[in-house]
């Protein structure tokens, strides 16, 4: 039987993370040896996003949930390291694996996840989709305008290679702002 059949008949025909049954295919939890055991059946919404964590959408992924539960073992580490990534330790906290699971893990989170800790004035840890307040007046070089105090910028997007930055829309304008001039909203 080959991998993705096994992977079909072991899932039931529906992604393994969130349950849906469009644009499946066979996703490695690296590292991994190509077997059926260390990969997982996922739709192509889960597919791009764990491929593009700068992409990842928070709600799409309340299904972890449940999948963080799932005693397949590449199907656990996979909603582990999804939880990592979009900063829900409540969760990670709550999950139970043997070392050499946990190790597995540790070892592929780095090829998955960006590993940038993004951190508003406050010290609060900021996640893609969560909304932000400006605390002092911006001018916007070369956009024309300023953006005021006070203004909340809603859905913002964390670039993976700068930890100081987050990517949102003001004035109808995507824009970086320096996560100092932010609080959490």
């Amino acid at each position: 039987m080959n991998t993705e059949k096994e992977l079909m008949s072991r899932s039931g025909g529906v992604c393994e993370l969130c349950k849906s049954s469009e644009g499946l295919s066979v996703f490695e939890v690296a590292p991994s040896d190509a077997s059926a055991e260390q990969s997982i059946y996922v739709c192509s919404t889960c597919r791009d996003q764990i491929e593009n964590p700068h992409k990842m959408d928070e709600a799409h992924f309340n299904c972890l949930n449940d999948s963080m539960w799932s005693e397949v073992p590449a199907v656990l580490v996979m909603s582990y390291r999804l939880l990592k990534t979009l900063g829900r330790e409540d969760l990670v906290d709550m999950i139970y694996m043997e070392d050499s699971l946990k190790a597995w893990a540790d070892a592929g989170a780095g090829s998955n996840s960006s590993n940038v800790i993004v951190k508003d004035s406050n010290g609060v840890v900021l996640n893609a989709g969560d909304s932000v307040v400006i605390i002092k007046d911006l001018e916007v070089k070369g956009a024309g305008f300023t953006a005021k105090r006070g203004t909340t910028v809603r859905n913002i997007s964390i670039p993976s290679d700068v930890a100081d930055h987050i990517e949102g829309r003001v004035n109808g304008t995507k824009i970086y702002l320096k996560t100092e001039f932010l609080k959490k909203a």
